[in-house]
């Protein structure tokens, strides 16, 4: 059987291939996602202070550290079971939107738009950011003049751009002065602007992406993310929903409750576990997670330009989008959702209280941290013991929870596109835009709990295997 290997996939956060197995008639078989990293913070934070883990973990991504920092915080409260002051709750999530809008444009901007823009076709040695600057430039000048304003959201309200200090257990470390919420309100406008006018260049070359509509991962799925008490999006906290394909709720509870609903299985020839909807079971309990998932599960967004924007996306599409495709129109909305909630945020009076931290001890043995990180739902959970050394720790992230989606999708759009016998080069991109839709980050995703994928080859100078562990 011959096959075909995509290594590295390009323009996405870590390390991943894809195999393609091709029959005798060179069509395609079947094929393979691989995740090729390993990290394994769950291991070496053991015996760590669980108030450390904030910074730790951050240190996992450095383009999504704040969704990092905030569950893991969420966690830390949990375990010193205190309710964080109001104005901290405000600045966390105020945070997050940055954190938001800088990741989303990051996504979009410079990992997809020169698929989007320039053609799947195009030529490879200019289908990059480059490329993109150079036939589009003020798009890319708006691109970075976004992902910079996200950034800066951050540095103001928490002290750093990237792994900022200022998000720790009981709240936050300092409060918002005044005029660093009027600076942020003064670049706002720009920001919205940028958002709107991409959002609305997006909607007039759709229509040039019927085939990729119809075959980027379009397949019926379950879909999770944050709500509120009325089905309205959240990122920073909410209860988790699982919504059917066929459109209704499937379930609905609080975060601590997750491991009651969500199963992971180990996979052969992937560093990545693969969580499933327990009651569906592996692998039929498929499901997506991040920006397309979080429109299909919430009811509206609950931001006036945003629920506008969602209104026409589910005109055109339907209530129930499937195609994977759509993450980048998702990604888009939610940045206008992103910007609204933060301008809601900043003019809330209470943003500028000086109460911002709660502080306690070690008052439970265990706690869970939930947010919306860009790529989807997030959960920290940790185990300590008396003196607050941790014990044990579970991290599910976005990417995972995607991950049987992401391979079935790669396997959709392989089957209609690739021919063995006759390969072009855009066939085997579509292969890897489908993967970059997902706007994976593969270097939060894989750890070290359950059974882990391992090979180890002796091999001689001349190439031959001289022995083997592997583990079962």
């Amino acid at each position: 059987m011959r096959k075909i290997t995509i290594e590295p996939v390009t323009r996405i956060e870590g390390h991943a291939k894809i195999t393609i197995h091709l029959g005798e008639d060179g069509k395609v078989d079947r094929t393979q996602f691989h995740v090729t990293q390993v990290r394994g913070f769950e291991k070496f934070v053991e015996g760590r202070p669980f108030y450390e883990m904030p910074a730790i973990t951050a240190r996992i991504c450095g383009i999504c550290p704040v969704s990092h920092m905030l569950a893991s915080a969420k966690a830390c409260d949990a375990i010193m079971a205190v309710r964080i002051p109001r104005a901290a709750a405000l600045l966390r999530e105020a945070i997050h939107c940055g954190q938001f809008v800088q990741s989303h444009a990051l996504s979009f901007f410079h990992l997809s738009a020169p698929d989007l823009l320039l053609g799947m076709d195009s030529e490879i040695t200019r289908r990059n950011v480059l490329g993109l600057a150079e036939k589009h430039p003020d798009l890319a000048r708006d691109g970075i003049a976004l992902r910079k304003f996200g950034q800066r959201v951050i540095e103001r309200l928490a002290g750093e751009r990237i792994h900022p200090p200022g998000i720790v257990p009981g709240g936050v470390a300092a409060p918002l002065s005044a005029p660093g919420r009027d600076a942020i309100l003064k670049e706002l406008p720009e920001a919205m602007a940028i958002a709107r006018r991409t959002l609305d260049l997006f909607k007039t070359i759709l229509d040039g992406f019927a085939s990729e509509i119809a075959n980027f991962g379009c397949m019926p799925t379950m879909y999770a993310g944050l709500v509120d008490p009325a089905g309205a999006l959240r990122l920073y906290d909410g209860r988790i929903r699982f919504r059917a394909a066929t459109g209704e709720v499937a379930a609905e509870f609080e975060a601590e409750d997750y491991a009651q609903w969500i199963g992971e299985s180990a996979m052969p020839a992937s560093y990545l576990k693969s969580p499933y909807f327990k009651p569906l079971g592996y692998p039929q309990g498929t499901y997506r997670v991040g920006p397309l998932a979080r429109l299909n599960t919430a009811e509206r967004c609950g931001t006036p330009a945003a629920d506008a924007e969602l209104a026409e996306f589910r005109a055109r599409f339907g209530r129930v989008v499937e195609s994977s495709f759509h993450y980048h129109y998702a990604r888009l909305i939610e940045i206008v959702y992103a910007l609204e909630r933060l301008e809601a945020l900043l003019n809330s009076p209470a943003i500028l209280e000086e109460h911002v931290r709660a502080r306690a001890a070690v008052n439970a043995l265990e706690g869970v941290g939930v947010a919306e990180a860009p790529r989807g739902i997030l959960i920290h959970h940790y185990k300590v013991d008396e003196q607050g050394a941790m014990k044990w720790a579970n991290l599910i992230v976005a990417t995972g929870h995607n991950n049987l989606a992401i391979n079935r999708s790669v396997e959709q759009v392989s089957r209609y596109y690739v021919d063995g016998n006759h390969l072009q080069e855009g066939m085997l991109n579509r292969v890897s835009a489908v993967v970059r839709a997902y706007d994976p980050c593969l270097s939060c995703s894989t750890h070290a709990g359950g059974l882990v994928p391992l090979r180890i080859q002796l091999v001689s100078a001349e190439g031959v295997v001289l022995d083997e562990i592997a583990s079962r």
